[in-house]
């Protein structure tokens, strides 16, 4: 859909892009669907009534507003000269002789090349040309400005708003009435703490906001042992907020992101366990991930789709053995070998390969590596959702593996960027690792 996105701006498409596209048509992948798709779109543009290919053609889509610039073929050879130590029959150094070309013709306007490739960009500036990235596809700029979920008073908050907070109390929790400066940067489900030395501390989750006031409504503390969950009891601030979520019913969506060993998995898995195991709200805990390896590929490989996906889910089973062994209670080993039994029954180990067309009910499902989908195959997953079922996504935005994703355009940035803010769901960024000291000082220095 990118050529929509132009707004103004005229659009040249040269010949080899064309004859580019042809080569990439044929095959079921992703890419070749995208490009048959591309290919229908020029042909319904060049094809409609009245259109006369010289004069360009006016850039309208069904469903976008018309873009107000032009798109135009490449309808006449172009004299161009490339330097001699640029290949002459490679594609991109025919494309950017094409711009040069295109910069001697048409005077007095601005010509810039716009491409995902770095390499073309770099070879263009060297030749003298301008080039763009195209960043219409990047939910994000930059991965640093990604909403965090928590945002920290300020010191001097209880005693510049102290007078003007209403507070009352529901239960267990404390709910407090703010207004002043701060309410603007707020979220719903965005977390607020207050640590300064000689004020009291303040744990507390937004959950209204209205005007120029917000109510804040005070956690659950998951660091006691009291409150633990499946024997899991949060160790720092970061890992009680998303407790907090993992455990609420209301919450539909969470989306966790940290770096390795700040407890993700462990976190959403003893969450699951309790709640489908303990209070029976959901009836089985569904685990998916992207399959997408670190080093070479080992083949394929044998057994069921479960089986398959066997290897993939090494984090899963380092977790559960971690869980199980906290919870035999007094029945010894076979209380334990029964216990496992039972946790391994209720947990389904799918592929992301057949999710089209499925609809999970009551159902807790748990996406691990999503750093490593498309905006698209979120989309795909977190759309399964059907009554009753809460979906956990996590990843770590620094480990992408997936070769044409970054930071800013990862389909985890991208479901976290647009959910911020919605009632049911809820977001937190993991800060510390918890693993051991050896993996915290790794994460660190290498």
């Amino acid at each position: 859909m990118c050529l929509f996105n132009f707004e103004e701006h005229d659009i040249f498409l040269p010949m080899i892009v064309l004859e580019e596209l042809d080569g990439h048509k044929k095959g079921m992948t992703e890419v070749a669907r995208n490009a048959r798709q591309a290919s229908r779109m020029l042909d319904g543009l060049a094809g409609s009534q009245g259109a006369d290919i010289a004069a360009g053609l006016p850039l309208r889509a069904t469903g976008h507003r018309e873009a107000g610039g032009k798109l135009f073929f490449q309808t006449q050879p172009l004299n161009y000269t490339l330097p001699t130590s640029l290949p002459q029959g490679k594609a991109d150094n025919q494309i950017l002789g094409v711009v040069d070309a295109l910069r001697e013709h048409h005077d007095g306007r601005d010509v810039v090349l716009v491409s995902k490739d770095i390499n073309m960009r770099v070879k263009a500036r060297a030749l003298g040309l301008a080039a763009e990235d195209y960043q219409n596809d990047k939910a994000l700029e930059d991965g640093d400005l990604l909403y965090s979920g928590a945002l920290p008073l300020p010191p001097d908050f209880w005693a510049r708003h102290g007078k003007q907070v209403e507070s009352w109390q529901q239960g267990v929790h404390t709910f407090y009435r703010i207004s002043g400066p701060v309410v603007p940067n707020l979220l719903i489900n965005q977390f607020v703490f207050l640590e300064a030395p000689g004020e009291p501390t303040l744990y507390a989750r937004v959950t209204e906001i209205r005007g120029k006031t917000a109510v804040l409504k005070t956690l659950k503390d998951f660091t006691h042992l009291k409150q633990a969950v499946w024997g899991v009891a949060a160790r720092n601030r970061e890992q009680n907020f998303a407790m907090n979520l993992l455990m609420d019913p209301e919450v539909d969506f969470v989306t966790l992101t940290g770096t390795a060993g700040t407890g993700k998995t462990l976190m959403a898995l003893a969450s699951g366990l309790t709640q489908v195991l303990d209070e029976r709200r959901y009836t089985e805990i569904i685990m998916t991930r992207a399959t997408v390896s670190v080093g070479e590929d080992i083949g394929f490989l044998p057994g069921t789709e479960e089986e398959k996906m066997g290897p993939w889910m090494g984090a899963l089973d380092d977790n559960l053995e971690f869980l199980a062994k906290g919870d035999g209670g007094g029945a010894g080993e076979w209380g334990r070998a029964a216990t496992n039994e039972l946790i391994r029954s209720r947990i389904k180990i799918k592929s992301m390969n057949f999710m089209r067309g499925r609809t999970f009910l009551n159902k807790f499902v748990i996406i691990d590596e999503a750093q490593n989908l498309t905006p698209k195959q979120i989309k795909t997953l977190i759309t399964r959702a059907g009554p009753g079922t809460k979906i956990v996504c996590m990843g770590n935005l620094a480990q992408i593996d997936t070769p044409y994703l970054t930071e800013g355009s990862s389909g985890l940035t991208y479901a976290v960027d647009r959910f911020k803010g919605w009632p049911h769901s809820g977001h937190i960024t993991l800060a510390r690792g918890e693993r051991s000291r050896l993996a915290d000082f790794a994460s660190e220095v290498l």
